[in-house]
């Protein structure tokens, strides 16, 4: 399992034209399936006149959820390639738009795969140039609950492994939750179950 993944960081824009076609280009950060559909919501709105508005995602750490969309082009020649351009960077969280604006010239199956995948490259690379491709970590997260005495015990393990506290309540009962880089997940398991046999 890996516990790092690269994302873009901020919106980025390439642009490609083939035959006269244009395709405008656009990469954004996500980490959900309904801020993919508000996006679309947008370019279509904002690009009504356009004849296609193409994208495709990949979300999770490892790329495990995702989908291409044609929105009317020939079967797999715009959502697939625009896939592989993410899979190929090896970004997830994130979702490219692609529109396009007919013309005149028809591309062809093996046309339109390659302009799709050259526009999204633009994007790509877009990113890249302007350091907005970066390295996030995967993180999991623990609620422990404890007595009021363990608390120094608790914090001490807190300030040695350095996770973020998400929410703390120092009740009648104590509970903290952190959240830690996941490959550190079962060391700081581990400390915390220990403290119930001091």
């Amino acid at each position: 399992m890996r516990d790092t993944y690269l994302t873009v960081a901020d919106t980025a824009e390439g642009y490609y034209t083939e035959k006269r076609s244009k395709f405008y280009v656009f990469v954004h950060h996500v980490e959900t399936t309904d801020e993919v559909r508000a996006l679309q919501q947008e370019y279509r709105k904002k690009y009504y006149d356009a004849r296609h508005v193409c994208y495709a995602y990949r979300l999770g750490a490892e790329g495990e959820t995702f989908r291409a969309n044609d929105d009317g082009e020939p079967s797999s020649t715009a959502g697939k390639p625009i896939l592989g351009a993410l899979i190929s960077a090896d970004i997830t969280n994130a979702v490219i738009f692609v529109i396009r604006y007919y013309g005149g010239v028809n591309l062809g199956t093996g046309g339109l795969i390659v302009a799709y995948r050259e526009a999204s490259q633009s994007a790509i690379e877009s990113a890249r140039m302007n350091d907005l491709i970066e390295e996030r970590q995967v993180e999991e997260q623990i609620t422990y609950t404890f007595s009021y005495p363990q608390m120094n015990a608790v914090m001490r393990i807190v300030k040695d492994m350095e996770p973020r506290i998400i929410a703390q309540d120092f009740q009648t009962t104590c509970s903290i939750t952190l959240s830690i880089r996941r490959s550190l997940m079962p060391q700081l398991k581990a400390r915390l179950e220990s403290l119930a046999f001091q």
